[in-house]
């Protein structure tokens, strides 16, 4: 049985991908890193198997492999 995905917070995905808080969000918005998930009514997180896939490979990351792998 394999363990479910964590919900990370920004502080960690900085930490893990060496990016600065602004491009993290332009590359969410050019649909270069995967998108937050909304948690509560103010706060959202991160899949933790989208941003290390990301980590993984940055440059074949793209929106449709997140759509591909969800079916």
């Amino acid at each position: 049985m394999s363990e479910p995905d964590r919900i990370v917070r920004l502080k960690t995905v900085l930490a893990r991908t060496g990016l600065s808080r602004s491009t993290i969000y332009r590359k969410i918005a050019e649909g270069t890193f995967p998108a937050q998930v909304k948690i509560s009514v103010n706060g959202a997180g991160w899949r933790e198997s989208e941003v290390n896939r990301w980590v993984d490979d940055p440059v074949m990351w793209c929106v449709r492999t997140r759509q591909n792998n969800s079916d």
